[in-house]
């Protein structure tokens, strides 16, 4: 079954920390950072495939970064435009459980949401340096208790609907997992954090692939980055604007 995949933009993080997402590189240099939500359609339902952040006051609140998202960048607009009602969505996944992947899970009623079980029991609990990333902050609860009563855990890599599976892809978190999407001539890879930007997974003069400057564990990173050699796929990375200047991957 070929499926269909559209990059919605649905914000952008202005002057990011690039060593925050480039393991150890641009020290002291900023860049925009795209917030992108997946569609998939062509299935038995669509799916989406990580949800976004809160708006730009409570980022600004309880993260420190500059999110600019105009109107038409609001989640439900971007989905009225691309022809999507939100109660018809049947599945959403999240790649992983931090607060820029997963703050509108609520916003979709009727879904199952797919998450590692070994990534939601490390968000109830994580370490002290990952709690802002998870929102285990005084105050507020995480975006994903929203809507616990439809969260479905998988372990490991796991089919979810013809053409369409999950890859477990820990290093980023401890849960991090990838979305794998039949294509009409192409296999695509959803890759989550794991690979933040076109930058990470093309490498440099020192590494063949340059993992986040965020991560749970190094040495299963390295080795998520093994198993996506081995997927046969073109990889789409989370946080990148020329993602969203292709759009639709099929």
């Amino acid at each position: 079954m070929a499926l269909k995949i559209q990059a919605l933009h649905v914000g952008t993080l202005k002057d990011f920390p690039t060593a925050a997402i480039t393991f150890q590189r641009g020290f002291g240099t900023t860049h925009d950072v795209a917030m992108i939500m997946f569609l998939v359609t062509g299935g038995e339902h669509p799916v989406i495939v990580d949800t976004g952040t809160g708006d730009p006051e409570f980022t600004a609140k309880y993260h420190g970064y500059n999110l600019v998202r105009p109107p038409e960048q609001e989640p439900r607009v971007v989905l009225e435009r691309a022809g999507v009602d939100p109660a018809e969505v049947g599945t959403v996944i999240n790649t992983h459980l931090h607060w820029d992947h997963c703050s509108n899970n609520d916003m979709f009623p009727n879904a199952r949401i797919v998450v590692q079980s070994e990534e939601l029991k490390y968000a109830v609990d994580p370490l002290e340096p990952n709690l802002a990333a998870f929102e285990r902050l005084p105050g507020i609860l995480p975006p994903w208790v929203r809507a616990l009563d439809r969260i479905t855990t998988v372990r490991g890599d796991a089919e979810i609907m013809p053409g369409l599976s999950v890859v477990h892809l820990p290093g980023h978190t401890p849960g991090s997992q990838g979305v794998l999407i039949q294509g009409e001539e192409s296999r695509y890879l959803l890759a989550g954090d794991c690979v933040d930007t076109h930058v990470n997974w093309a490498g440099d003069d020192r590494l063949s692939h340059i993992p986040s400057g965020a991560f749970t564990d190094l040495h299963a990173y390295m080795d998520s980055f093994k198993k996506i050699e081995q997927l046969n796929c073109s990889v789409i990375p989370s946080h990148d604007l020329k993602v969203l200047e292709k759009g639709t991957y099929v």
